[in-house]
């Protein structure tokens, strides 16, 4: 493993922990015990960040998917930090909870994380170095992404306008919900979609 490898699991790892404290602050804030565990994720998510990548190197110098499955995720982690980042933001601002203005600004936070991720997917998590054939490459990237974009906002729609919100959950904790439930289906997606269509070798 490379210091870039856990330098990047470290910070995601970080990102990642700072998001769940943020989101969960609402809930967590009226009992300190649970606030200072949700606090405690600062330290927990990048050590067990970069515990993974270490496990998922040492298992994928027998069966390489699995590092490149720890790699794809870590990079996939950070760009939902993006998108379900970029998602909050609209809510708070535009009070899109719910509706076809929830799912509109669902598919631009999506479009703002997936946009970044195609070099480093490319680089690092699939460690495809040849740029030769990349314009073919980067439509495949994008057709992929576009299906994952779909399933994306087809699930996190769903949630919220099906589901609604549960167990005396607030609109907009249970909105960013949607979009957690979201990520998981399209990770799916996409990791089988980058690995044996866009970066197969």
């Amino acid at each position: 493993m490379k210091k870039f490898d856990y330098i990047f699991a470290l910070i995601t790892g970080e990102i990642v922990a700072l998001y769940f404290i943020n989101l969960f602050k609402e809930i967590f804030s009226k009992n300190a015990v649970f606030g200072s565990i949700l606090w405690s994720l600062t330290i927990v998510f990048p050590i067990l960040a970069a515990a993974c990548l270490k496990i998922a190197y040492l298992i994928g110098k027998r069966f390489l998917f699995v590092f490149q499955l720890a790699k794809f995720l870590l990079v996939g982690a950070l760009a939902t930090i993006f998108d379900l980042g970029s998602l909050s933001i609209f809510i708070k601002f535009f009070g899109a909870t719910a509706g076809l203005s929830y799912a509109m600004f669902k598919g631009i936070s999506f479009i703002i994380a997936t946009s970044t991720k195609y070099f480093v997917d490319k680089f690092w998590a699939f460690e495809k170095k040849e740029t030769i054939g990349m314009g073919k490459e980067f439509i495949h990237f994008f057709v992929v992404t576009i299906i994952g974009l779909g399933v994306n906002v087809g699930v996190a729609s769903a949630f919220v306008n099906i589901l609604k919100p549960q167990a005396g959950i607030s609109a907009e904790v249970w909105a960013n919900l949607g979009g957690i439930a979201a990520v998981l289906f399209t990770f799916a997606w996409n990791f089988l979609g980058y690995k044996f269509i866009v970066f197969k070798k």
